[in-house]
């Protein structure tokens, strides 16, 4: 047997053994990749960069002085919190879509956030 064949033998078994979010997790890290998209868990702070994934969740935070919009965006290695300040609701904006943001990492309780990122609406699947 070539080594291809073991590959690809070895790939088949991986996916007749995994679960379903891992299987997730690989499919959400090739459409990253095919974006051009970093890999969540290579960000660090300061750094300029674009991530693709999918918006797990979606929350609206009333606050006194400044309302937010939060979204975490999991690309299938980490997760990326996207904030918009100021903001009660963004359209297409919602858990399930998928999206590419552009923004400076910060860190924020031990969590990855780009606050105020461009985005770009993916189209629906």
């Amino acid at each position: 047997m070539t080594d291809e064949g073991r590959v690809s033998l070895r790939r088949l078994l991986q996916r007749f053994t995994a679960s379903e979010a891992e299987i997730d997790a690989q499919e959400l890290r090739r459409e990253s990749a095919e974006c051009g998209g970093i890999p969540a868990q290579m960000c660090s702070r300061g750094q300029l960069v674009s991530v693709a994934g999918r918006l797990r969740t979606v929350v609206y935070t009333p606050r006194t002085n400044l309302p937010t919009l939060e979204a975490d965006l999991y690309d299938g290695t980490d997760v990326v919190t996207l904030v918009w300040l100021g903001r009660r609701h963004i359209a297409g904006i919602e858990p399930g879509r998928h999206l590419t943001a552009r923004g400076r990492v910060a860190v924020r309780d031990d969590r990855k956030v780009i606050y105020n990122p461009y985005y770009e609406l993916d189209s629906p699947k």
